[in-house]
């Protein structure tokens, strides 16, 4: 079990982690079970670097098993695979008109038809039973092929070798990383952390240290996990992870509102949104052990903190420690001896007798009083940094800037960088932005009401003061840094992997990773999006959608379950029942060529959740491209072929009800990978507008080429055309997001 889950670790980095005890010797020639182990690989679309061939010859049969394992499940080779449609790139021509007469035919128990598993009466002359692996009128398979078509990829993945050391440097750069971590890192964390021992080294971000306090915890070690806890923020941050599993704390009536909203249903009698909001208030009620209370309470009595800064901190989110202070017991303890400052806390907090640092902001912004908001706002570069571009519209531009010099060395690189991006969408009048409010969907807003004050030519000079200053600030503090080195290797490809910053996403990646905004180039002239659900859960309704949004210059198209055929796409069918454990898949041909002809602009890939509820955990969307036609199976429709897989996602924990997973750029012919949550039981609920202003966000995301370019010039290093140099960096090394957010220098 060890073994298996770092290499799936490993197999997100685009590595094979063997430890060094399993080599055993040192063969050149290569031996029969390697040989069979590469050709097998080779038929999921992957291959073994040099150095990892050698490695792999040279270890157990045993072993090369587990590695053929991993990459099968990761692939989900035992997945059942077989849409509802055989040979579904042929249209079946079915129509309203057939469910509509099926409907009728079942009401009033039609005898000229054909009864199936399922119940339903298929009336003759209706849908063409013998192109279906199921009931095409309630959606549920009853016939299941296997993978008939594997190795039609064009390309195959170079998989690289990993050591003991590669896998420590992995787990030690998630925990220094200085930007929150995706699903992706999290997962991999809390596998490392199950496997391996926590090493000594600074966690960067209060996320991050959340998994590593319940590590401690688990333990026994809660005096040790007490050291990482410095406000009371860590603690509440830290209990809610335990209640809810989300490292970011979203309010408890954020989660019910977008539970309840999620279990609504276009039809009043399938509604189940107050059932589901009872069931939500239910789950996120508070429980705590004796030994539980004692804890925070030790926490919070011993914190070296001021008492009226604690509450403070607290006030944000007032509510909630409300409910936690009670659950917790607390005022109860704080009357036992030596919890002098917990009663103290106590005090303060339920009779406000505190100051609230952002109340002060606002009282004195909106009296126009500068002096003091800056003054205010100085003692906080983060939330200065924050604040920066509407105070500039507020205040005015040159008294703004001028403070923000001032504590610029203060604030985390990653808000420089940050500013530096945005500062490009913000300041334009036309632009709508996209945002993700903690808890909820991507959301559009229209731009800021005061960029009307000012002329284009100002907004524009805003932007390049912005650009300026942070580049400057950036360069300082890179040059400040000593170093050796003269030389420096940039790969190419680094100039079109965006810096992880801001966009986290919510899907786990287990193919080797791609941050959002990562651009792949379609090899052929066709495109299949796929979607598998169900797998180990027991047979049910459980209505998993897959569609496309194809956007022209004057209107918009979709390809669904209530459109399997339109210009450019064919949908393989819609399943709305899921077979026992072996789970189900859809998928959806996309023909480029056509969508020119037509002069489509960009196809949107989404999937929703049309049952109740958000999209169902484990879930796996992607899609395949390659070089060579993909080929259908002609007695089941199975379409899947692994080793075309460009980029696949599993959804984990979701509260989404849908969700974009790419977009196709028709006339560049490259997908930009991106993850945007929507509301709505159909695609139909997709704002593609919200689409156009991620991606405008995303294409202003400062690229690893670029800040590296940066790096280079603040330390006077030379540029090398070559890998021959005293810094390499390479699309590999970029591989892991956090070891790149290195680069950030704080």
């Amino acid at each position: 079990m060890k073994t298996k889950e770092l290499l799936k670790i490993s197999l997100r980095q685009n590595a094979i982690f063997i430890p060094s005890e399993m080599i055993a010797n040192d063969v050149k020639n290569l031996s029969g079970t390697t040989s069979v182990l590469l050709a097998n690989v080779s038929k999921l679309g992957f291959t073994f670097s040099e150095s990892l061939l050698h490695a792999l010859n040279n270890v157990n049969p045993k072993y090369k098993i587990e590695v053929l394992e991993v990459l099968r499940e990761v692939l989900g080779i035992d997945k059942n695979w077989t849409p509802l449609v055989k040979e579904w790139n042929v249209p079946t021509n079915e129509s309203v008109v057939d469910h509509i007469i099926t409907l009728f035919g079942n009401i009033f128990q039609n005898k000229n038809g054909t009864t199936l598993q399922c119940g339903h009466i298929i009336p003759d002359n209706t849908f063409p039973l013998e192109r279906y692996n199921g009931c095409p009128f309630c959606g549920t398979p009853f016939e299941f092929g296997k993978l008939e078509n594997i190795g039609q990829g064009s390309k195959l993945k170079i998989l690289e070798l990993w050591s003991e050391k590669d896998l420590n440097d992995f787990y030690i750069s998630l925990l220094q990383s200085k930007t929150a971590l995706d699903a992706t890192q999290v997962d991999s964390l809390k596998m490392a952390m199950q496997y391996l021992p926590l090493p000594k080294t600074e966690v960067a971000m209060k996320e991050t240290l959340m998994l590593v306090i319940d590590l401690l915890i688990e333990n026994g070690k809660e005096a040790e996990a007490s050291q990482f806890l410095k406000t009371p923020t860590d603690i509440l941050r830290y209990l809610w992870y335990k209640n809810t599993g989300m490292l970011q704390i979203i309010e408890p009536k954020t989660i019910i509102k977008r539970t309840s909203k999620n279990a609504q249903h276009f039809y009043n009698v399938l509604d189940t949104s107050v059932q589901a909001r009872i069931a939500s208030q239910k789950d996120l009620k508070l429980k705590y052990s004796r030994k539980e209370c004692l804890m925070v309470a030790n926490w919070l009595n011993n914190m070296n903190m001021d008492v009226e800064a604690m509450c403070e901190t607290m006030h944000p989110k007032r509510g909630m420690w409300v409910r936690f202070i009670r659950a917790l017991r607390l005022a109860e303890y704080s009357k036992r001896k030596g919890f002098e400052k917990l009663n103290f806390l106590m005090d303060v907090f339920y009779n406000q007798v505190y100051d609230v640092w952002q109340s002060k902001v606002d009282s004195s912004r909106l009296k126009f009083d500068a002096d003091k908001t800056f003054a205010l706002l100085k003692q906080r570069p983060g939330l200065f940094a924050r604040s920066l571009f509407s105070n500039m519209l507020w205040f005015g531009a040159e008294e703004t800037i001028a403070h923000f010099e001032e504590i610029i060395d203060k604030v985390p690189a990653r808000l420089v960088f940050t500013l530096n991006m945005y500062a490009q969408n913000y300041f334009d009048k036309n632009m709508q932005r996209s945002v993700k409010p903690l808890g909820g969907t991507n959301k559009r807003i229209e731009a800021n009401a005061l960029l009307k004050l000012y002329e284009d030519f100002q907004l524009e000079a805003m932007k390049n003061q912005i650009e300026e200053l942070c580049l400057l600030a950036m360069k300082k503090r890179f040059a400040k840094i000593v170093n050796t080195n003269k030389t420096i290797y940039i790969d190419p490809q680094l100039f079109n992997i965006p810096v992880s910053i801001g966009d986290r996403s919510e899907t786990v990646q287990d193919l080797p990773v791609a941050l959002m905004g990562t651009r792949f180039p379609v090899k052929g002239n066709e495109v299949r999006l796929f979607m598998q659900w169900g797998k180990d859960l027991p047979a049910q309704h459980l209505d998993m959608d897959l569609s496309c949004h194809i956007a022209y210059e004057d209107r918009s198209d979709i390809c669904s379950f209530s459109r399997l055929t339109t210009t450019g796409c064919q949908h393989s069918g819609d399943i709305r029942s899921i077979p026992n454990k072996i789970g189900t898949a859809e998928y959806i041909n996309i023909n480029i060529d056509e969508l020119a002809k037509a002069k489509a602009k960009f196809v949107t890939f989404t999937c929703n959740a049309y049952s109740n509820g958000s999209i169902t955990p484990n879930l796996v969307v992607g899609w395949m491209n390659s070089k060579h036609p993909m080929k259908i199976s002609e007695k089941t429709g199975v379409a899947y072929d692994p080793s075309c897989v460009d980029h696949q996602v599993r959804v984990t924990q979701n509260v989404a009800k849908g969700l974009v997973f790419g977009v196709l750029d028709v006339a560049k012919r490259e997908i930009v990978w991106l993850e945007m949550t929507f509301g709505g039981q159909v695609v139909g609920g997709l704002d593609f507008k919200g689409v156009q202003a991620l991606l405008s966000k995303l294409n202003s995301k400062l690229n690893i080429g670029s800040l590296l370019q940066l790096k280079a010039g603040a330390q006077g290093l030379t540029i090398t055309e070559n890998e021959i140099a005293d810094e390499v960096y390479t699309a590999q090394w970029a591989m892991n997001p956090a070891v790149v957010t290195q680069l950030l220098v704080d």
